[in-house]
C-alpha cells in the first residue's frame, strides 16, 4: 500500500522543468528538421521544373518524376493518366503498383470502364480525393464502387486546364493509413500542374515530329519522281535542241567543213563522239568520199577506194550496225567485212537515208573499254541520222538558191527577231508596271491604292442607288509585333504571305481582299449588305486562320481581329468607311481578339473620348496632377503597418481624385505612362523621406516600358539618392508581362537594380505564363500572391484549388527564402486563413484603403 501511494504521488505531481539546455536542443532539432524538409521540397521543385523542360521521352520523364515524388511522400504505388473529354477516354501514361496489374500504357480506355471508381470520381467531380475507401466514400458525389486491391490510404488529384480536367495523378498505400495529409495533397496538386504542361508539350512535339516525318517522306517521294521527270525532260530537251540545231544547219550558209564540225558538236552532245566520221559514196559506188573525219588513232583521209570495211557493210545493207570485237570478228570470218585500220572496242554506224535512198554512213567508235555503245545510242543516232541526211539533201538542193538569198534572209530574220524581242520586253515591262502600281509586292494582293479606287467606285454607285449597299472589313494579325520581334521579319513576311493566301482562298468573287500595309488587310464585300451575311463571311475568314502555319521552321498559330462597317451613309467616302472599320477592329481587340465587331456610332464617340483623354493627360503631366496614394502593407498578426505600396491617382482640377482604371490603359497605349510614373516616383520618395524611419519599405510599380530603357536604372537610383532613401528601403513590383517582350533586356536591368540593393517583387504571382521559371532565374526577393487566389480563402466562398495554390506558393517562398505578401485581403476569414498557412504580410481594404500619406511604422 505504501508503494502504491508513492507511485500515485509520482504520477500526479508535476515533473521538474528540464534544464534550459534541453529546450534549446529541442528547438534546434525542430529547426534542423524544418530546414531539411524545406531543402527537400526546394530540390524536388527544381527537379520537377527541370524535368518539364529536359527534352526526355514521356515515359522516362514520368519515371523520374515518380522518384522525385517518392522522395517527398510515400509513392511506391503511383500512376499518371490523361483524360480526353471529347472522346470520353482515359490513357494511362505511367503506372507503378506492387499489387495491381498495370493497364495498357498509351492506349485509350473508355472512362465508362472505371465508372464510380476512385479515378472516375476525381475526373467526374473535378476535385482531389484523399483517405481510406470509407473516408473517400463520404467525399464523392455518388456511390463508390471499389476496383482492384483495396488501398489503406489513397490520394488522387486532377490535372486541370482552366475548369476542365485533362488527367489525374494518384499515389496509394496498401499497408499504412493516414499517411497522406493536406500538405501531400497540395504538393501533388502542384506537381499535377507541371505534369499537365509537360504532357501537352510532349504531345504537341510528337504531333509535330509525325507531321514533319510524313511531309519529309512525301517530299522524298516527290523528289524521286521529279528527278526522273527532269532527267527524261532533259534528254528530250537535248534531243529537241539537237534537232533544232540540225534544222538550222541544213539551211545555214556555212561551208561544208563548218557544217560537218557543227553536226559533230551536236552528235557529241548526245553521245560519246570522240572518234567520228562521215562517208559519202561516189555516184558509181567505186570510191568513198570522207568530208569529215576525227579519230584518235587512224590518220585523216579524204578519199579511198570502196572495199569491204564496216562502213561499206552499213552502206550495202542500209541498216545500222552496233558491234564489238566479237561481232566484228564473226563478220570478218564470214567474209562480210575486212577491218581497215585499228580495231575498235565498240563501233556504231548508221546509214544516212533520205526518201528511201542511202546517201552515206555516219559512224562513231571507241578504243577504250570505258566507252561502249548500246542499243539506246544506236536508236538515238538513227533518229538523228534522218535529220542529218535531210539536212545534207537540202543543202545539196538549196545551195544555189541559198547563195542568192542568204544575206537578205539573215537580215530579215535577225531584224524580225530583234523587233519581236523588243516588243515582248516592252509588253512585259508595261504589264509589270501596271501590276506593281496596284498590287502589293510581298503578298501579290491588291494594294491600298487599288482598294481605295474600287471602294470609291462602290461609294459612288451606292450614292446613286441605295440598293447597291456593301460592307467593308478591316483586319490585322493579333500580336504580330511579337512574331517580328521574337522570330525576325523574314518569318513575319512568311506569315503575311500565308495569311494573304488563306484570306484570298476564303473569299468568293466578286469580293476582294487587299493588303494596306504592315499586317493590316481590308476586304470589300459587294454582296454582303446585311449584317448576317457579313458576319458569316467574317466567321469564315477567322476559321481559315485557325490551322497552324509553318514559318521559319516552326508551327505558328495566329489570330485576327476584324472590324466591319455596312454602308448606310451615302455621303461617306472611302476614307470614312476604312476609318470606321478600323475603329470596329480595335473594339474587337479590346473585347478579347480573334473575333469581329460591327461599327456603330458609339465607337466614334469612344474614339473622340480617347482623343480628349489623351489631350487631358498631356496637360495633366505638364500640371503635375498625378500623385501617389499609399496602401499599407501590414503584419497579419499585429495588424500594424510595416511598409506601403505607392498607387497612382489623378488629382483632376474639376473631377477630383480619379483612380487608375479610367486613364491607365490610354496612358500605356500612347506612351505617357512613363512620364506619369516618374511624377509618382518623385512624389512618393519625397513623402517617405519626410517620414524618415517611420515609413518602412516603399513599393513602386514598374511599367514594362521602363525595363526597355537603358536610362531607367541610373535615373531611379538618382531619385533615391536625391531624397536620401536607401535602395534596400525600396521594392519594385514587376508583373510577368513586363518580362515577356524583351526578357533578356529586362533580366539585365533587374540584376543591376538588385546589385544596387533595390528589392524586387514579382507581382500577381501565379497568374502569368511561367512564374516558376521567373522566380528561379531572376533575383526576386518578394512574391505577391494575386487577389484571385486570396479570394478563395474566404470561408464564405471557399476554393480548394485556391487554397492549394496559396499553400504551394508559401512552400516555394520558404524554400527559396522569399518574402510572401498576399494582396486583396478584404475579410477577417481571409486573414485567419492566411495565418494558418504561415503568411504574415498582406494588403487590402480589411486594414486600410489607399491613403494620401504613407502610414507610420513602429
Amino acid at each position: 500500500m505504501r508503494r502504491s501511494a508513492s507511485s500515485s504521488a509520482r504520477v500526479t505531481d508535476p515533473l521538474p522543468a528540464p534544464p534550459p539546455a534541453v529546450h534549446e536542443v529541442e528547438e534546434l532539432r525542430v529547426a534542423v528538421e524544418r530546414l531539411q524538409a524545406a531543402e527537400r521540397l526546394q530540390h524536388a521543385l527544381y527537379a520537377i521544373t527541370d524535368l518539364a523542360s529536359a527534352g526526355l521521352g514521356i515515359h522516362q520523364t514520368l519515371q523520374r518524376l515518380h522518384a522525385v515524388v517518392g522522395g517527398l511522400m510515400p509513392a511506391e504505388n503511383f500512376f499518371v493518366a490523361q483524360y480526353d473529354d471529347a472522346t470520353a477516354t482515359i490513357t494511362f501514361q505511367y503506372f507503378a503498383d506492387i499489387r495491381t496489374e498495370s493497364p495498357p500504357i498509351d492506349t485509350p480506355i473508355p472512362l465508362q470502364v472505371l465508372e464510380q471508381g476512385l479515378t472516375w470520381y476525381v475526373i467526374h467531380d473535378r476535385k482531389p480525393l484523399r483517405g481510406s475507401l470509407e473516408e473517400i466514400g463520404r467525399q464523392v458525389s455518388g456511390p463508390l464502387r471499389a476496383r482492384g486491391v483495396d488501398a489503406a490510404d489513397w490520394l488522387g488529384v486532377p490535372m486541370l486546364d482552366g475548369a476542365d480536367v485533362s488527367g489525374v495523378l494518384v499515389v496509394q498505400s496498401y499497408e499504412h493509413k493516414g499517411i497522406y495529409d493536406e500538405a501531400s495533397q497540395a504538393l501533388l496538386t502542384f506537381v499535377a500542374s507541371h505534369v499537365q504542361t509537360a504532357l501537352q508539350r510532349w504531345h504537341t512535339h510528337d504531333a509535330l515530329e509525325r507531321a514533319v516525318a510524313s511531309r519529309t517522306a512525301e517530299l522524298a517521294s516527290a523528289n524521286t519522281v521529279l528527278r526522273a521527270e527532269v532527267a527524261a525532260r532533259q534528254r528530250g530537251e537535248n534531243l529537241q535542241q539537237a534537232l533544232y540545231r540540225l534544222a538550222e544547219l541544213s539551211s545555214s550558209p556555212v561551208s561544208s567543213d563548218e557544217f560537218h564540225r557543227e553536226v559533230h558538236d551536236v552528235v557529241g552532245g548526245l553521245l560519246n563522239a570522240a572518234n567520228y566520221f562521215v562517208v559519202l559514196p561516189s555516184a558509181d559506188g567505186t570510191e568513198l568520199h570522207v568530208p569529215y573525219h576525227v579519230d584518235e588513232r587512224d590518220p585523216t583521209i579524204h578519199r579511198r577506194p570502196a572495199g569491204r570495211g564496216l562502213t561499206e557493210y552499213v552502206w550495202r545493207t542500209g541498216k545500222p550496225l552496233l558491234a564489238e570485237p566479237e561481232q566484228i570478228r564473226e563478220l570478218e570470218l564470214s567474209g562480210e567485212v575486212k577491218v581497215w585500220g585499228a580495231w575498235p572496242t565498240s563501233w556504231l554506224g548508221v546509214p544516212l537515208r533520205c526518201e528511201g535512198a542511202t546517201l552515206g554512213v555516219l559512224a562513231v567508235q571507241s578504243y577504250t573499254p570505258e566507252t561502249r555503245y548500246n542499243e539506246r545510242d544506236r536508236d538515238l543516232l538513227v533518229f538523228v541520222s534522218h535529220q542529218i541526211a535531210s539536212s545534207l539533201e537540202r543543202r545539196r538542193a538549196a545551195d544555189a538558191l541559198r547563195d542568192a538569198n542568204t544575206a537578205l534572209e539573215l537580215r530579215v530574220e535577225e531584224r524580225t527577231r530583234e523587233l519581236r524581242e523588243q516588243i515582248q520586253v516592252r509588253e512585259r515591262v508595261e504589264e509589270q508596271l501596271k501590276h506593281e502600281v496596284v498590287h502589293d509586292a510581298l503578298t501579290g494582293l491588291p494594294n491600298r491604292k487599288y482598294l481605295h479606287d474600287r471602294l470609291s467606285r462602290l461609294c459612288a454607285a451606292y450614292k446613286r442607288d441605295a440598293r447597291r449597299a456593301f460592307a467593308v472589313m478591316f483586319m490585322d494579325i493579333d500580336r504580330f509585333k511579337l512574331i517580328n520581334d521574337s522570330m525576325g521579319h523574314h518569318v513575319g513576311d512568311e506569315v503575311l504571305r500565308e495569311m494573304a493566301k488563306r484570306l484570298k482562298g476564303a473569299l468568293r468573287e466578286p469580293d476582294v481582299v487587299a493588303r494596306l500595309g504592315g499586317d493590316e488587310f481590308a476586304a470589300l464585300l459587294e454582296n454582303a449588305a446585311q449584317p448576317d451575311a457579313a458576319a458569316h463571311i467574317a466567321q469564315r475568314l477567322l476559321k481559315s486562320l485557325e490551322p497552324p502555319m509553318l514559318a521559319g521552321g516552326r508551327e505558328i498559330v495566329i489570330s485576327s481581329s476584324i472590324g466591319i462597317v455596312i454602308s448606310d451613309d451615302p455621303d461617306a467616302g472611302a476614307d470614312d468607311l476604312l476609318r470606321q472599320a478600323d475603329a470596329a477592329m480595335y473594339r474587337a481587340k479590346a473585347n478579347g481578339r480573334h473575333r469581329f465587331e460591327f461599327y456603330d456610332k458609339e465607337l466614334h464617340l469612344d474614339a473622340m473620348r480617347v482623343l480628349d483623354l489623351e489631350s487631358e493627360l498631356r496637360e495633366a503631366i505638364k500640371g503635375n496632377e498625378f500623385i501617389p496614394y499609399f496602401q499599407p502593407v501590414v503584419d497579419l498578426r499585429s495588424r500594424k503597418a510595416v511598409g506601403c505600396e505607392a498607387l497612382v491617382r489623378w488629382k483632376h482640377p474639376r473631377r477630383g481624385i480619379i483612380g487608375p482604371a479610367e486613364f491607365l490603359k490610354t496612358a500605356d497605349d500612347n506612351g505617357s505612362i512613363e512620364d506619369i510614373d516618374w511624377l509618382v516616383y518623385d512624389a512618393a520618395c519625397a513623402a517617405v523621406a519626410r517620414r524618415s524611419a517611420k515609413s518602412g519599405s516603399l513599393a513602386l510599380n514598374v511599367s514594362p516600358r521602363h525595363l526597355k530603357r537603358e536610362t531607367f536604372v541610373p535615373k531611379l537610383l538618382a531619385v533615391l539618392d536625391w531624397y536620401g532613401l536607401a535602395p534596400s528601403q525600396v521594392c519594385l513590383e514587376i508583373t510577368e508581362s513586363a518580362l515577356i517582350d524583351s526578357p533578356q533586356t529586362a533580366a539585365a536591368r533587374l540584376r543591376r537594380l538588385r546589385e544596387a540593393g533595390v528589392q524586387l517583387a514579382l507581382d500577381d504571382f501565379g497568374t502569368g505564363f511561367s512564374s516558376l521559371a521567373h522566380v528561379h532565374q531572376l533575383p526576386f526577393s518578394v512574391l505577391k500572391i494575386d487577389r484571385s487566389f486570396v479570394a478563395g480563402l474566404d470561408p464564405a466562398h471557399p476554393s480548394e484549388a485556391g487554397r492549394a495554390v496559396v499553400k504551394a506558393i508559401m512552400a516555394l517562398g520558404r524554400s527559396l527564402d522569399l518574402k510572401v505578401i498576399a494582396e486583396g485581403v478584404e475579410t477577417e476569414g481571409q486573414r485567419l486563413a492566411l495565418l494558418e498557412l504561415d503568411c504574415t504580410l498582406a494588403q487590402g481594404y480589411l486594414f486600410a484603403p489607399p491613403l494620401a500619406a504613407p502610414p507610420e511604422v513602429d
